[in-house]
């Protein structure tokens, strides 16, 4: 599995970026979480950030952030 974190680096793109693996931690999945910085990268998936992406598949993008229990939803969807 593939979930990739979209954002420039600030502090809500951080805390997106925590829960995720917080999420990971809890459900004890594997998986690889890359940071999107690039914003030309970034807009191939959303045009509002933070975004989560897994398996190719925008889950997320812009605000409110998505609570741990929603982000373990999605993982398990792919899973």
């Amino acid at each position: 599995m593939e979930i990739k974190v979209l954002g420039p680096g600030c502090p809500n793109c951080q805390e997106l970026e925590k829960r995720v693996k917080k999420a990971l931690e809890e459900l004890k999945g594997e998986a690889t979480v890359t940071k999107v910085t690039d914003f030309a990268e970034i807009g191939k998936y959303i045009m509002m950030t933070p975004g989560i992406v897994i398996n190719e598949k925008v889950k997320h993008k812009g605000k409110p952030l998505p609570r741990v229990e929603q982000i373990k939803a999605w993982i398990q969807e792919e899973s």
